[in-house]
């Protein structure tokens, strides 16, 4: 008997497998969503999108933050029909209307109110005692930034000034139990955060919490936004997704994201510069641009303003041309090559 065969024999832990067979480093399971730019944040891929484990929206407030994780939970319910949403409320500043607005089906929403982080912490084990690896149940936390700890719940109750050392204590301990069931389980759980701007001459920002999410989160997100205007009116706002940490994606890429006042999130956005960088649009003079034919090569005729390139028609060609495809990998998506770089004899 070889010693590979004897550990795996003689191991407790149910789960234990060879890992080239093992269910837990065969290919995740990879929800898609609606909007390519957020495909291309969460994965580096077009056809990518969101994964098992822990996902954070960091940002200020009024950052879009809830409602890109809506989102995320309305492509994973479309995908699976039985899926149902637990959804953690410590904010309350989710309004009927959010859901609504994203499709999401409110009967297979399961909304719990939260006090402390202890509250969140017992009832998520209790939660996750009964899930078995096959139920399709999504996690939204709404937010995390504003939840506090028990100990400061009851020193303000006794009147207590003392400053609360264990907020960030307490978090950590609930991120470093849930982990490993969100990845046995192949539960995927959307956080939102808060951020602050660190001391200094440069600030930048910081999400808050501790280090607890931080380590224990597959992908972080920290939110900007920049106004869009049809002349001196505001019409919506861009918002970048800053990519702080990411399992797939390379740090510190950038990807914007169009939210308008009346048609909600621009399906599109983001994809024109891609285009313009990978030689599959460009731009003859200045406010206009043109396709080129990924099959010929040749330029088409027509010309477009960037408002008439917001539709499947103008993109859907672009999205299906391979070279797009592994131009969006190469640009985003961290190396899956050898970690030591080959020398020549």
């Amino acid at each position: 008997m070889s010693i590979l065969d004897k550990i795996k024999k003689n191991t407790t832990i149910k789960d234990s497998a060879i890992l080239a067979k093992s269910r837990f480093f065969t290919e995740k399971d990879m929800i898609q969503t609606q909007v390519p730019a957020i495909n291309i944040a969460l994965s580096g891929r077009l056809d990518g999108g969101l994964t098992p484990g822990l996902t954070m929206w960091a940002g200020p407030s009024k950052h879009f933050k809830t409602l890109f994780s809506l989102q995320l939970a309305k492509a994973y319910m479309d995908k699976y029909p039985d899926a149902a949403l637990l959804f953690y409320d410590s904010e309350f500043g989710t309004p009927q209307s959010y859901f609504e607005s994203s499709g999401i089906d409110m009967e297979r929403v399961l909304h719990t109110p939260l006090t402390d982080v202890e509250q969140l912490r017992h009832d998520i084990m209790a939660q996750f005692q009964t899930i078995e690896r096959g139920d399709h149940l999504i996690i939204v936390l709404d937010s995390i930034g504003n939840l506090a700890s028990k100990k400061e719940v009851d020193d303000a109750i006794e009147g207590k000034t003392v400053a609360d050392m264990s907020r960030a204590k307490q978090l950590k301990s609930l991120f470093r139990m849930i982990t490993s069931h969100l990845n046995i389980n192949d539960i995927p759980m959307i956080v939102v955060n808060h951020t602050y701007k660190e001391l200094g001459m440069y600030p930048k920002d910081i999400v808050g919490g501790g280090t607890g999410s931080y380590y224990a989160a597959d992908n972080i997100f920290i939110l900007g936004r920049q106004q869009e205007k049809d002349g001196a009116e505001v019409t919506g706002y861009s918002y970048i997704i800053n990519v702080e940490k990411s399992r797939y994606v390379k740090e510190k890429s950038k990807i914007p994201v169009g939210v308008s006042f009346d048609g909600g999130i621009n399906r599109w956005s983001g994809l024109l510069d891609l285009a313009l960088e990978s030689k599959h649009v460009i731009k003859p003079k200045v406010g206009w641009y043109q396709r080129i034919d990924p099959t010929t090569g040749e330029i088409e005729e027509k010309n477009y303003r960037e408002k008439d390139t917001n539709n499947g028609a103008f993109w859907l060609p672009i999205l299906k041309d391979e070279r797009f495809q592994n131009f969006i990998k190469d640009k985003y998506m961290v190396s899956s090559g050898d970690i030591m770089q080959a020398e020549e004899e």
